[in-house]
């Protein structure tokens, strides 16, 4: 059996694991690469093996860097099954056309402003590309064994993290094969605990968060300073915000807050037509997530719904104190980037993130202190107030990914770290190895390993 590496080792980011055995192929999660350039442009290669070879695409979820590359997957050849959960079809549906909308508008722009080195600017994928990917998928019922051919089966297991997020244990010839996807916190704000293997011949850890503690604070209270702060300076807070699961996070708090009157009676915006279809997903999958219908119900009327791009606009340019949730989370496009080019050079405006900034996003790079910001070809001198709230992150701790291990009956053969940056792995591939004594491995981008 042999193991494909071709995307999040190393990095967080392009999550592709194939899995090679006999004459089947199966690829883990079909994600785009975000971050520096160097990775960025690996979205434009093609993959390593080729793509009408594989047999199936198995996904976790539907966060862009776990499905994002699936369009190109297909154009590509890809003409087998992709199976998934019920949310994550229809959130990898809304993302996948996001995306590609995105591409085409930020090519449309390059090429009109010429603010492109290539001649002209052409998006990785069209809205076009994304309809040959929508009859592909197959939704599967969560700890329900699905035959793929014979003596190869697989499951979907609760992970928390996100709307829909499984990991997988996939059976090979006898061979348990677990991989983790993206864990969420024991104590998310909306999704359950993740469910932690029993058995696993090899497993496939993500990292993401290998080397770090979420700091033991209270989210509610960094919130409401951060809000009220924010307004008794006359200023408006915006927070970046993955579409999926974190405004909605996002939004559950402040529900709390304006409830209990603690945060002032300003507008409180969002801003993402994904975020605000997502919403209607949470509705209709009740057992995925903590809050009752009524809840969601009554949590949205504290927020002002921003589908419209000429009422985003009017948002933008709206002087008053406000709160305004916006899409991308890492600030790598969408409208967020009309809100910051307006407000980051306000010393009274506050960003606040919260969740994941991986390397090379301008997220990470305003976490770390730059003076200045890049968005559509121009500098923008940073003047506002960066703040972040760890704990709010969808991802687990280096204390949540341990415990995930923690029900195994008996020692794995090998345990690999994949989905997180180099120091992060490595400083959880010695934790395990500390605590468990598991044979760990860290693999690296495009590494073939046989077992």
């Amino acid at each position: 059996m042999k193991i494909h590496f071709l995307g999040a080792a190393g990095t967080v980011t392009g999550s592709k694991t194939v899995i090679e055995h006999n004459n089947i192929r199966i690829l883990i999660d079909c994600g785009m690469f975000q971050g520096i350039k160097t990775l960025r442009e690996l979205n434009r290669e093609p993959l390593a093996i080729e793509a009408q070879t594989i047999d199936f695409v198995l996904l976790t979820h539907g966060h862009l860097d776990h499905c994002g590359w699936l369009p190109k997957l297909v154009a590509d050849g890809f003409d087998g099954k992709i199976f998934c959960t019920r949310p994550t079809k229809e959130i990898s549906r809304l993302i996948l056309y996001d995306s590609a909308k995105i591409q085409e508008e930020d090519a449309r722009r390059a090429n009109e402003e010429e603010s492109t080195q290539h001649s002209p600017a052409t998006p990785l994928y069209t809205t076009e590309n994304v309809d040959a990917v929508i009859p592909k998928f197959r939704v599967v019922e969560k700890d329900i064994e699905i035959q793929l051919e014979e003596n190869v089966f697989f499951k979907f297991f609760y992970a928390g993290h996100i709307l829909g997020a499984c990991s997988i244990e996939l059976h090979i010839d006898g061979k348990i094969l677990v991989f983790s996807g993206d864990i969420g916190q024991d104590d998310d704000v909306l999704m359950f605990p993740p469910q932690k293997p029993t058995k696993a011949d090899y497993i496939f850890l993500e990292s993401t968060y290998g080397n770090r503690i979420h700091p033991e604070t209270d989210a509610l209270i960094e919130l409401e300073a951060i809000i009220n702060n924010t307004y008794h300076n006359g200023g408006t807070v915006v927070i970046p915000s993955f579409a999926v699961e974190r405004v909605q996070a996002m939004m559950y708090l402040i529900w709390q807050l304006k409830k209990d009157n603690r945060i002032p009676d300003i507008p409180y915006v969002i801003d993402t037509p994904m975020g605000i279809n997502v919403l209607e997903v949470f509705k209709e999958n009740r057992p995925w997530h903590k809050l009752s219908f009524e809840e969601c119900e009554e949590m949205c009327k504290v927020f002002t719904l921003i589908s419209d791009f000429q009422d985003s606009m009017n948002m933008v340019y709206n002087k008053k104190p406000k709160v305004v949730i916006a899409a991308s989370g890492m600030i790598t496009g969408g409208r967020v980037l009309s809100y910051l080019e307006r407000l980051i050079e306000k010393p009274e405006t506050t960003v606040t993130l919260v969740g994941y900034q991986a390397e090379g996003t301008r997220g990470r790079k305003l976490l770390e202190g730059a003076k200045d910001i890049k968005m559509y070809g121009k500098y923008y001198p940073v003047a506002a107030k960066i703040l972040l709230i760890e704990s709010l992150s969808a991802h687990g701790d280096q204390n949540d990914l341990l415990n995930w291990l923690a029900a195994l009956e008996s020692k794995p053969t090998k345990v690999f770290l994949v989905h997180g940056e180099n120091q992060a792995a490595d400083e959880l591939r010695l934790k395990v190895k500390e605590r468990y004594g598991f044979d760990c491995q860290v693999p690296y981008l495009g590494q073939i390993i046989e077992i």
